[in-house]
C-alpha cells in the first residue's frame, strides 16, 4: 500500500515541506490542504512584494539570536539546515538570492513571483495534490492511521501530518492542535512602535537617530536606528525591543516607562565641549549627526536655552544635560502594529516537539513547522529561515520512515 502525507497549510512551511518530502512517496501520494483559495499568501507580500527569503547570517548561534522566542531550541536545527542550504536549494531550482545592504536576501528578479513559480513547478514535477478552500475541522489518530475530516463533512486518512497552518492572532486558530493534546500559547502582538500620545516628540516625525533603548523592568535592550512618528517612536531598535519584551508589555497593557540612551559618555561630551568650545552657544555646539531640530528638543528637554553659551553651564544645567543625554525616560501608552510589521508571538509550545525532527512529542508521525510553533523572529528574513529550516527538518525525518516502511 502506498503512504500518505496530508500537508495542513499552504504557506512557506508547508510547501516547502511538502516539496522536501515528496521523493520518498509515489504521484498524488503528498496532499497539500489549504483553506483559504490562495496558496503562499505571505510569500507574495513579504519585502513589499519582493521576497525576504532570508538573511546573510552564516553562524548558527548568532543567527538565532534574531529570535527571542526560540533562540535556544534553534540553534541546534540551524546546525542541521540553515541560510547556505536555503541558498543552495533555491539555486538548484534557478533561483538567485541577492544580499542587499542590511543582510536581507531577495530573489534577484525582486518579485516574489519568483519563489511562488518555483514551488508550484516543484510541486508540478513531484505531482503533489493541492486542495484550496479545504479547512480542516479535525484531525484524530486510530492506530497509526489519521483520519481528516474536512470542512462539509469529506473524510481523508494519511500515515503522515504536518501541521504548517501558520500563526494567527486568535486562539482559537489553534483548536486543531489543541484536540491533538497540545498546549499552546497565548498568540499576541511581537513587533509594534511604542506610542507616545501628544508628546513633544511628535514633532520630529520622520527624524532617525542610532540610540540604545532599554525597559529596566526586565532587563532588555536594543541598540540601532530609532524613527521618530507622529504617534512615538519606531525604527529597528524599537520594534526589536517590542519583540523581546512581548509578553510583558501585553501584561501591562502597552503602558510602560523606557529609556533612550542618545549618546555614550555624555558628561565627558559635555567636559570636552566647556573645555574646547566654552564660548560658543549650545545651538552651535550640537553633536555630529545631530539635526538642528532634534537637538533642540533634547535642548527642551533639559530645560536649556540654545543660546546658553558652554562655560555658562551650571552643575544643575549639565546634570540636567547628561541624564536627557544618557537616559532620555518616556512614558509609552499603548501600540501601534502595520500590516507589513505585524507578527504574532505564540503557537506550540516548543518542549512538546522533538526540535531535532519537528515530531510531536505527543503524537508519533505528527509534525509541526513554520509559524504554528512559538518561535517568533525580528524582521529581515528570518521568520522565512525558521520556516525553511523546521519544514526541512519534519520532511527528512518523514522521507526516512516513508523509504524504510
Amino acid at each position: 500500500m502506498h503512504k500518505r502525507l496530508v500537508v495542513v497549510g499552504g504557506g512557506a512551511s508547508g510547501f516547502y515541506a511538502a516539496l522536501n518530502a515528496a521523493s520518498a512517496f509515489g504521484p498524488h501520494d503528498v496532499l497539500i490542504l489549504e483553506k483559504s483559495s490562495d496558496v503562499l499568501s505571505k510569500v507574495k507580500v513579504s519585502g513589499g512584494g519582493r521576497c525576504n527569503v532570508t538573511h546573510a547570517c552564516f553562524e548558527p548561534k548568532e543567527l538565532s539570536q534574531n529570535y527571542p522566542r526560540g533562540e535556544k531550541e534553534l540553534i541546534g536545527p540551524f546546525h542541521r539546515y540553515f541560510t547556505s542550504d536555503v541558498i543552495e536549494w533555491f539555486e538548484e531550482r534557478g533561483v538567485v538570492l541577492k544580499v542587499e545592504d542590511d543582510g536581507r536576501m531577495f530573489p534577484e528578479t525582486d518579485t516574489s513571483q519568483t519563489i511562488i513559480d518555483c514551488f508550484l513547478a516543484e510541486m508540478k514535477k513531484y505531482e503533489i495534490d493541492l486542495w484550496t478552500k479545504a479547512s480542516v475541522d479535525s484531525i484524530t489518530k486510530k492506530e497509526d492511521i489519521f483520519e481528516l475530516i474536512l470542512k462539509g463533512n469529506q473524510t481523508l486518512t494519511a500515515d503522515y501530518v504536518i501541521l504548517a497552518i501558520g500563526g494567527h492572532p486568535k486562539m482559537q486558530h489553534y483548536r486543531l492542535v489543541q484536540r491533538l493534546g497540545h498546549r499552546c500559547e497565548d498568540p499576541i502582538p511581537s513587533l509594534f512602535t511604542f506610542n507616545l500620545p501628544k508628546h513633544a516628540s511628535n514633532a520630529l516625525m520622520g527624524i532617525v537617530q542610532n540610540a540604545r533603548v532599554s525597559i529596566a523592568e526586565g532587563n532588555w535592550e536594543q541598540s540601532g536606528p530609532v524613527l521618530f512618528t507622529h504617534w512615538g517612536m519606531s525604527g529597528p531598535a524599537i520594534l526589536k525591543l517590542s519583540a523581546m519584551a512581548a509578553r510583558y508589555l501585553f501584561e501591562h497593557n502597552y503602558e510602560f516607562q523606557y529609556a533612550v540612551e542618545w549618546m555614550e559618555e555624555a558628561t565627558a561630551f559635555i567636559d570636552q565641549k566647556r573645555n574646547e568650545n566654552a564660548v560658543q552657544s549650545l545651538e552651535r555646539g550640537r553633536p555630529d549627526g545631530y539635526s538642528k531640530r532634534f537637538w533642540h528638543y533634547l535642548l527642551e528637554r533639559s530645560e536649556l536655552s540654545p543660546q546658553l553659551n558652554w562655560a555658562d553651564l551650571s552643575r544643575a544645567q549639565m546634570q540636567r544635560l547628561a541624564a536627557v543625554l544618557g537616559e532620555d525616560k518616556y512614558h509609552a501608552k499603548g501600540k501601534t502594529t502595520f500590516k507589513e510589521e505585524f507578527v504574532s508571538c505564540g503557537g506550540i509550545v516548543l518542549d512538546e516537539i522533538e526540535m531535532k525532527r519537528m515530531e510531536s512529542k505527543k503524537v508519533s508521525n505528527l509534525y509541526c513547522c513554520g509559524e504554528v510553533l512559538d518561535i517568533d523572529a525580528f524582521t529581515g528574513g528570518f521568520n522565512f529561515q525558521a520556516a525553511w529550516t523546521t519544514a526541512w527538518l519534519a520532511a527528512q525525518d518523514i522521507r526516512k520512515k516513508a523509504l524504510l516502511d
